[in-house]
């Protein structure tokens, strides 16, 4: 018996058009990921111009004050790109003032005064290069200068070889049809080693302090470093986790013979790689999104703007679109008025998301100044208050995962640094007085009571707790950990100097 039947359900669903997907995406890039955008969509969409110089008149800058009605009720979520569906000219066409269309992007916030500047960006040297310049003056055969060359191939950020000397013999063999050994990779290996900056192409921490050490007495006869050597070759388990009572005891030493010998280690850098040129690093700028600036004791926000070209529907196109409008009527001509109608769309719908992508960031931020505004008028950490993304999202009127998207990746220049955006964000706990202060005014004491504690021994988390609670913040002792971890503060134990 078939027991098959058809059943009907009624079910509410919220699905996102793809304009407001588009939104959604542009909303989380970063500026320079924007700009990259901007120039792929122009390259794509031949209706989409990039404005010149003289093309607008009225370019006017999003300006500081925006408490002027036109973002009160503005919320992303509502935003309703499916209007006007049926064609019409007029929807394209403003009078026959083409030069004032409306869909343009204005995002300048500088003036013609401004002198615009590029910041050089110099082709030099990788750390590769460096060190296969250092190669290339051995002596090596053509077999020996391979196996270095994919050895240096293989260094990580930190100046670490990482890659087992088994798997180098494998992977020569199969990617480059090079025979090799194990010894003949180590042999090589050790002469890698030899090469500047001292500690390069160690396999572990270990092997990287005991090559400084041995090139420091070699070069450097009148150091003594041997009770170093010794400390990094037989008890390195020991310094790692600071027994130094064991080890002095083990190695029948003074405090002052090992402190000494400590203090030659501690010297040492644990990531050669950032010993080297400065060629070796690869530099990264961060652009911020906004300014905020502190005039008169008042603060001013602006968005950056320079960098992101001002858009609008090409005249082309528009043209095309009013010929085809008057021509006879023809499938042909259809299709290809429906093409270049596809083609302003898109350009529009792309205008208007930039455009709304730059309302919300400054609604957003302006939020943001808005409740710390102490902090950004005093650079006091302590000021900041405790900010949620529920905080800003109330506020703005905007949903919470917008409100993150802004807050996730972009940054604002500040007179006190240039922080991303969740620096700014924070919980906030209850204190004696019942007052709600913010979590990171209490890691700002922590860290001060970490920094100004007794070395020689340093406080303990149930010590920790208790200097907060004397401050009138009670708090756990598992909580006081949390925090300090997430200050990257270690224990104790592991604080501890001679």
């Amino acid at each position: 018996m078939n027991n098959q039947r058809l059943t009907q359900t009624q079910r509410q669903e919220l699905k996102l058009s793809p304009q407001q997907i588009q939104l959604m995406k542009l909303l989380q890039l970063p500026l320079i990921e924007l700009e990259q955008r901007i120039k792929e969509e122009i390259e794509a969409n031949p209706a989409l111009e990039e404005s010149h110089e003289n093309d607008y008149e009225d370019n006017e800058p999003i300006a500081d004050d925006t408490d002027n009605g036109e973002n009160d009720d503005y919320n992303d979520d509502e935003v309703d790109f499916s209007k006007d569906d049926e064609f019409d000219i007029t929807d394209y066409l403003q009078d026959e003032d083409i030069d004032d269309y409306s869909y343009k992007l204005q995002t300048n916030n500088y003036s013609a005064d401004d002198d615009p500047y590029e910041t050089p960006i110099v082709n030099e040297e990788t750390f590769q290069d460096y060190l296969n310049q250092q190669l290339a003056y051995r002596n090596l055969t053509e077999k020996q200068l391979q196996i270095g060359e994919y050895i240096i191939g293989n260094l990580d950020d930190n100046g670490y070889l990482s890659r087992p000397i088994p798997n180098i013999v494998d992977d020569m063999l199969f990617t480059m049809n090079v025979a090799t050994t194990e010894e003949e990779v180590g042999e090589v290996l050790h002469i890698v080693q030899e090469l500047d900056p001292p500690g390069i192409a160690a396999r572990n921490l270990q092997e990287c302090l005991l090559i400084q050490l041995q090139r420091l007495q070699e070069e450097n006869p009148f150091v003594d470093v041997k009770l170093s050597i010794t400390i990094v070759k037989d008890f390195f388990e020991e310094f790692t986790k600071k027994h130094y009572d064991k080890i002095a005891k083990k190695l029948e030493v003074s405090n002052r013979e090992l402190k000494a010998a400590l203090d030659e280690i501690l010297k040492l850098n644990p990531k050669p790689a950032d010993a080297s040129t400065s060629s070796a690093k690869n530099i990264h700028y961060i652009t911020p999104d906004f300014f905020v600036f502190v005039h008169d004791g008042k603060v001013e926000l602006s968005l950056d703007g320079r960098n992101t070209p001002e858009l609008h529907i090409s005249k082309t196109y528009l043209k095309m679109l009013d010929d085809f409008a008057k021509s006879k009527d023809s499938r042909q001509m259809q299709e290809a008025t429906q093409f270049v109608k596809q083609k302003i769309d898109a350009a529009k719908w792309f205008i208007d998301a930039i455009n709304q992508r730059q309302n919300t960031l400054y609604i957003t931020m302006k939020a943001i100044v808005d409740i710390q505004e102490e902090y950004f008028l005093t650079g006091d950490e302590t000021k900041l208050k405790p900010m949620i993304l529920k905080d800003v999202a109330d506020k703005v009127g905007l949903d919470i995962s917008t409100i993150s998207r802004v807050a996730n990746s972009k940054y604002v220049q500040t007179p006190y640094g240039t922080f991303l955006l969740k620096f700014f964000f924070s919980e906030g706990i209850t204190n004696d007085e019942g007052e709600e202060v913010s979590t990171r005014e209490i890691k700002k004491i922590l860290k001060d009571a970490v920094e100004n504690e007794d070395k020689a021994n340093p406080m303990t988390d149930e010590q920790l707790m208790l200097v907060l609670k004397e401050k009138g913040y009670p708090i756990a002792r598992r909580t006081v950990a949390k925090y300090r971890e997430q200050l990257g503060i270690p224990v104790g134990r592991m604080r501890k100097k001679i």
